[in-house]
């Protein structure tokens, strides 16, 4: 799709969805002292992974540090539904459908972030919730604010810059790529996943006191999986066996039948787990396949046992979201990256191949070629094993926490 056509499709939903929505007077209540510090932690559901990151968060503070009370809201259950709809469907239906013209518009917004089709969206998103938001904030009162989306740092950014806020307002960023949409004047900190985010942050003028270097935050369960003898035989899987775990998001975006019957096919030796997610049809459609190889293919839908299903696995086929891989890296399994979206997975993508945890594929002929490459060279395998533990991050929710200080 053409940028012309994009930006009549979004000013369309503009004129339906929003023109008779005014943004109400924002309040500034004063929060009362509290012997307990109350974090706030704010996502927004387009797309899984930054709802994952605010839900690792809390996970981690219900366990870890037990005195802190934690909330978490998706900010877009604080806008009319028709329009919540359209804003979490806008990013799967342009990854999945025209991913070139979502890789467009991450780079525009990369480079004019205030201007042009997306700077009109978000901000009539902000007259929808912000009035709702802020009185979430009052009711809540928090001594700190963590957003794991960029909408609401750029909401709250702007207000703490100009006084309405008072409380801390830290981003913890979610992929491996710095997009200027994360970087907002009146944040108090970033929490980013390596050293060469930090590093892009300080040439953007945020002092280094302010960076906290965390890595991308998982459940705790990454942190301590089952062995893989436990896990493999839950699952009826043989534990000595070759194991390869298939990842799409929590979509189940960029599995395909015939992919899973092929490789199953082509690789004897293997078995195979399959993550459908939230994809119905997906998991349907794999079910006669796992009758055919009842010893040999699982096909999982949505599941909070993830690091299970990874403490069984020799490889992972994934697309590479930035919580997806940092799950892959906690748990040191190599990666074979498929189908990667224009934008922050490609990049994601590029700092994976860089860092030696992974290899890539772009079509199915390549795919098999470098997953029989890799089967067939253990010590390929374990050395990129050895490198996604160096690399990943357990810790990476606690240590915020932590910053933010109980």
């Amino acid at each position: 799709m053409r940028a012309t056509g994009l930006n009549a499709l979004v000013r369309h939903w503009e004129m339906t969805l929003f023109d008779n929505f005014e943004l109400a007077p924002v309040s500034d209540a004063p929060r009362p002292a509290r012997r307990v510090q109350r974090v706030l932690v704010l996502s927004v559901s387009a797309g899984s992974g930054h709802v994952r990151a605010a839900e690792a968060i809390a996970a981690h503070a219900g366990i870890d540090l037990p005195q802190l009370v934690l909330r978490h809201i998706d900010v877009l259950t604080l806008v009319p539904t028709l329009f919540r709809k359209v804003y979490s469907d806008l990013y799967l239906k342009l990854a999945s459908g025209l991913p070139e013209a979502w890789g467009w518009l991450y780079r525009t917004t990369d480079h004019n972030a205030t201007r042009g089709l997306a700077a009109r969206l978000r901000r009539r998103v902000q007259r929808l919730c912000s009035a709702r938001l802020f009185d979430a904030i009052a009711e809540f009162a928090p001594d700190a604010i963590v957003c794991t989306h960029f909408l609401p740092a750029e909401i709250l950014g702007a207000a703490r810059a100009d006084g309405r806020l008072r409380c801390p307002l830290w981003v913890q960023v979610t992929d491996f790529d710095l997009h200027q949409l994360w970087v907002q004047e009146g944040v108090s900190g970033y929490a980013v996943a390596n050293e060469e985010l930090a590093y892009r942050l300080e040439r953007l003028g945020v002092p280094p006191a302010r960076i906290l270097i965390n890595g991308i935050p998982t459940m705790p369960g990454f942190a301590a999986p089952p062995d893989r003898h436990a896990a493999a035989s839950a699952l009826g899987l043989d534990p000595a066996r070759l194991t390869v775990l298939m990842m799409g998001g929590g979509a189940g975006v960029g599995l395909a039948p015939d992919g899973v019957r092929t490789l199953l096919e082509q690789h004897p030796e293997v078995q195979l787990i399959v993550l459908a997610g939230r994809n119905a049809a997906l998991l349907a459609s794999l079910k006669p396949i796992e009758a055919a190889h009842p010893a040999r293919l699982r096909a999982v839908g949505f599941t909070g046992d993830v690091h299970a299903l990874m403490a069984c696995a020799d490889l992972a086929i994934t697309k590479p979201g930035g919580l997806s891989t940092s799950e892959c890296l906690v748990m040191g399994l190599p990666m074979l990256l498929v189908s990667p979206i224009p934008g922050q997975e490609e990049r994601n993508a590029a700092l994976l191949l860089q860092e030696g945890v992974a290899l890539r594929a772009d079509d199915p002929a390549t795919l098999q070629f470098r997953l029989a490459k890799l089967l067939a060279e253990r010590d390929t395998l374990s050395r990129m094993r050895a490198r996604a533990l160096a690399l990943g991050r357990p810790q990476a929710a606690h240590d915020l926490l932590r910053r933010l200080g109980p």
